[in-house]
């Protein structure tokens, strides 16, 4: 096996030692204030700003939705990987004792107790996309149980190396699986979009990729902007799109350009998985308070020309009455303009760079 190749058949019937890379997903469930579309005016994005417990989300798109409870509000947190050769004992995976001798449970119960929830990967194919470890295809029922029985909260499944079978096919036995292990594990599709999850997964995710993988440059991430935006009226409460994790502070883009990356991602109700490498640091949105039935909204003025200019909100491309008057928080500057009027609000913006308010009508 030390090519990386991989038999289930002997899955069943050996001890075999292979490399294994684990994903772990650290992160909170936090209430996100965010649920938007593209308006009219020029790279203007824009939410309503809704409590998950509001009549404002229709029961009958609740019913259509996962039965596990999970995902009421958009996944957070951070990704790292561990790379740790593992033990594959009568079909079961087991870490290896060297690298974890107190096993993965006991590192669930350490991240728990700090309020925090495990992640873990795997892939709906004979092997994970590195090629160097199994994937769950087959054997859904049994990893499924593993996972529950580490302690593990949160399952990102891949689609590589799946033998051409339909991921409608494929991914529904694993949704399956994680409802039957005996524990809550959300459950994110990376089924890179290929056959529209966003149109069929509601019933099987929590959330589902909507795009191919990301690359730390702008080109990258504005397509993907763009390809996740068709499908924002399909996201909310108990599933959500995924136009894949942040790349913020890789070193790819500008710091405006990342600014922009965080500010979409968090107004398409994207998840916010910040995957960057040690060293880097990030400062965060500084969120206001929930408020429940609140009609605040959430706007992006995004500049993605090359060169700066005035962008432009008008109320009427956001819902709001000429007449209105609002407060202005900008999330970045952590400023506050007190009364706006006149029916818009304008800011000279940076080429790649992008400004965030939540409006709230006085």
């Amino acid at each position: 096996m030390g090519d990386g190749s991989y038999d289930h058949q002997r899955r069943k019937k050996a001890v075999a030692k292979i490399p294994l890379l684990l994903c772990f997903f650290f992160f909170f469930f936090l209430n996100m204030l965010t649920a938007g579309h593209s308006a009219a005016a020029a790279r203007l994005h824009k939410t309503t700003i809704k409590s998950a417990n509001s009549s404002g989300w229709e029961l009958s798109r609740r019913r259509h939705l996962l039965g596990n409870g999970l995902g009421l509000t958009p996944q957070m947190g951070y990704v790292f990987n561990l790379f740790f050769p593992y033990l594959i004992t009568r079909g079961n995976l087991v870490p290896k004792a060297s690298t974890f001798p107190s096993g993965i449970k006991s590192l669930a119960d350490y991240v728990h107790a700090k309020g925090l929830k495990l992640g873990i990967y795997s892939d709906a194919g004979t092997q994970t996309c590195s090629l160097t470890m199994p994937g769950s295809l087959g054997h859904e029922e049994q990893d499924a149980k593993t996972f529950a029985s580490w302690g593990i909260d949160y399952l990102k499944y891949d689609n590589c190396n799946n033998k051409n079978i339909n991921p409608k096919e494929r991914y529904p036995i694993m949704s399956k699986a994680l409802l039957n292990s005996g524990r809550l594990i959300f459950f994110s599709l990376c089924e890179w979009g290929q056959e529209d999850p966003a149109a069929w997964a509601k019933a099987i995710g929590n959330s589902w990729r909507t795009t191919g993988d990301i690359v730390d440059n702008w080109n990258s991430m504005t397509s993907r902007a763009d390809e996740n935006d068709k499908w924002a009226s399909y996201a909310g409460p108990g599933g959500w799109n995924d136009p894949d994790m942040l790349e913020v502070g890789n070193g790819g883009m500008t710091v405006g350009e990342y600014r922009s990356h965080f500010s979409i991602w968090a107004l398409a109700k994207a998840p916010l998985l910040i995957g960057c490498q040690e060293g880097w640091g990030f400062r965060g949105l500084g969120w206001p308070p929930q408020q429940k039935q609140s009609s605040r909204l959430a706007i992006v003025l995004w500049n993605r020309g090359s060169s700066k200019a005035v962008i432009t909100a008008y109320w009427s491309d956001i819902g709001l009455k000429p007449t209105t008057v609002v407060k202005a928080r900008d999330l970045w500057a952590h400023s506050t303009q007190r009364q706006v009027n006149g029916g818009k609000l304008s800011a000279n913006v940076d080429s790649h760079d992008c400004k965030m308010y939540v409006l709230t009508p006085q």
